[in-house]
């Protein structure tokens, strides 16, 4: 670990000092995780920055981010209400805005959620009695409900939606979609803004929108930030089910609380899931949440085609194989033609 020059105006006594922690170094990270453990958090390795504040060479608190997300913030108990936790938030968004940041997202517990609320932050959603998710900087969720809520206000009312990666968009995809469309005024898809997946999401909207035009009460848009993204549900990306169900009920609550009533959504449909533990897991969090704040959810059985359930990951797998009769079987014409053409591992265009 090394002093984090500049933080002059901070605030820090002649017995503190702050630290960019390497997160390289297997030292420096179990000195931090072990101090997280004693606050019952976990310190995961998906990171980009930490910090750790010392007083006699003793860390007396630490936090961490992740693109716009900060993570991991702890502070011992004997330094609470020193202005220690403002200190650490400060040299954290200090180094997000050097790195071009303008919105900065807290993950943090139910708990100290009022602590980061007195520095700015205003609350999204939390799911007790694990995790919030709070936020501050330009942009906000009221503002990304009224853009999308404009990008469809010609559609009629009472609207379902569907939350969709489309990694790549499949025919199973199609044919939920059509099933939400046949049983509804109009639907919504949120395709999954966040680009953790095989193919970018330009990509992935390009071809959902390709492959739904012929369904005219349909209408593709993106998820933003506040669907199933690096803020509310990380676990998702990493198939991880470390915190998995407080980080669902978290996604589950927001898109009940604040985006079903914006964009008038009154039923949420989903794919059945017997393969993916995480996504099947989230089903289950949203049919145990949705439903108690107004939002019907359906879950449609997966499409077979030739003895084969239909799902991404296997027409991913055809791909990385080149075998394009099982794509050809399982994808639409769009994802076949830019599957022939992207070479499964190259980087991402």
């Amino acid at each position: 670990m090394g002093p984090l020059a500049g933080l002059g105006g901070v605030g820090l006594d002649g017995d503190l000092t702050l630290e960019v922690v390497d997160l390289g170094s297997r030292r420096e990270v179990r000195e931090v995780s072990g101090f997280l453990e004693g606050f019952g958090l976990g310190y995961g390795t998906d990171l980009d920055y930490s910090v750790v504040l010392r007083r006699g060479g003793a860390i007396v608190a630490t936090g961490s981010f992740k693109g716009e997300v900060l993570r991991n913030m702890a502070v011992s108990e004997g330094e609470r209400g020193q202005g220690v936790t403002a200190t650490v938030v400060t040299a954290l968004m200090g180094e997000q805005t050097r790195r071009g940041m303008v919105h900065f997202f807290v993950f943090t517990t139910p708990k100290s959620a009022p602590m980061f609320a007195s520095l700015g932050f205003g609350e999204i959603a939390r799911a007790e009695p694990g995790v919030a998710l709070l936020e501050t900087g330009l942009g906000s969720i009221d503002g990304w409900c009224r853009e999308t809520a404009g990008a469809i206000r010609d559609l009629p009312p009472r609207r379902a939606a569907l939350v969709m990666n489309c990694n790549p968009f499949t025919k199973g995809h199609e044919a939920l979609v059509r099933r939400a469309s046949e049983e509804n005024p109009a639907v919504v898809v949120l395709i999954v803004s966040e680009d953790r997946s095989d193919i970018p999401f330009a990509d992935r909207f390009r071809l959902a929108r390709e492959g739904l035009k012929a369904l005219p009460n349909v209408r593709a848009v993106p998820s933003g930030k506040y669907s199933i993204s690096d803020a509310t549900f990380p676990d998702y990306f990493l198939k991880s089910e470390d915190g998995l169900m407080a980080q669902a009920r978290l996604d589950a609550t927001i898109f009940a609380d604040r985006i079903a009533p914006a964009l008038d959504i009154s039923a949420r449909y989903l794919g059945e899931e017997p393969n993916c533990p995480v996504t099947r897991a989230y089903n289950e969090t949203l049919l145990d949440v949705l439903p108690r704040r107004g939002v019907r959810v359906e879950v449609m059985p997966r499409l077979g085609i030739a003895g084969q359930a239909i799902s991404a990951s296997l027409v991913r797998e055809a791909w990385r194989a080149g075998d394009w009769a099982t794509v050809s079987d399982l994808a639409p014409r769009p994802t076949l033609d830019y599957l022939r053409a992207h070479k499964a591992g190259d980087p991402k265009p």
